[in-house]
């Protein structure tokens, strides 16, 4: 809990001041305070946890786990040929400069207000940065440990096994830290675009009633999940990479 003080410190001091500027403005539908907020979170509790939280939710751990298997296949098939790579790489790159918002619309088009259309927008802003970031991993192994390993009669195979995916596994965690509050965006997104149900959904709904309160609400239990999710990667991956808290 030590560690985490200065942070705690600085959110109350930072809702402090974000509540004393919301009540002086007296504004609601543009600025409501933070305790309005949670106030409209317990009044909404129902359709906000119980249809709207599971909708966004199914979205992001799709989009998520489609990303992973994507971006690891990715960077491996990269990792093992540099032709490979200088046709793939360039693509992936080019994925990353579309706006979402332009072709968002497209894939709701295609697949109407189906949960795919959401899927493919999160699978789309997720899966870059763990593509890049396992590559970059499987590409940092030193060249005298994998020339020592051969000389030990070690197999590509073998080496693959025992010195890139430990050396990437770093990078991978790293890269899902990034993803996951990308992931719970892009599904924010793509309810926001096209949807019936979800917090994105719900969010644009209360906007067109001027319910700031309502409004914020999602966005606030959207970050609280995303810190969740990121604090449980971090356990594991403290659990799982314990070589690298004992160099």
């Amino acid at each position: 809990m030590r560690k985490y003080k200065s942070s705690i410190i600085v959110s109350i001091v930072f809702f402090g001041i974000w509540e004393v500027i919301a009540r002086y403005i007296n504004a609601m539908y543009i600025l409501p305070s933070p305790s309005k907020i949670l106030e409209k979170i317990w009044i909404l509790k129902e359709p906000l946890f119980l249809v709207h939280l599971p909708a966004t939710l199914l979205v992001t751990f799709i989009g998520l786990l489609v990303s992973v298997g994507l971006g690891v296949s990715l960077a491996v098939i990269m990792n093992l040929s540099e032709k490979i790579q200088k046709a793939i790489y360039p693509i992936v790159v080019v994925t990353q400069t579309v706006p979402i918002t332009a072709i968002a619309p497209i894939f709701v088009l295609w697949f109407g207000y189906t949960i795919w259309s959401k899927i493919i927008v999160t699978i789309l802003i997720t899966f870059f940065p763990i593509t890049v970031n396992v590559y970059d991993g499987l590409r940092s192994t030193r060249r005298e440990m994998e020339e020592l390993l051969i000389t030990y009669g070690a197999s590509k195979k073998d080496i693959f096994i025992k010195l890139k995916i430990p050396s990437a596994l770093p990078y991978f965690f790293s890269a899902l830290k990034i993803s996951v509050p990308l992931s719970v965006i892009g599904a924010a997104i793509s309810e926001w675009l096209g949807a019936q149900s979800g917090l994105g959904y719900f969010s644009k709904r209360m906007m067109t009633q001027l319910d700031g309160a309502a409004v914020f609400a999602p966005i606030v239990i959207l970050s609280f999940a995303a810190i969740i999710f990121v604090f449980i990667i971090n356990v594991l991956e403290n659990k799982i990479v314990k070589w690298r808290n004992e160099v």
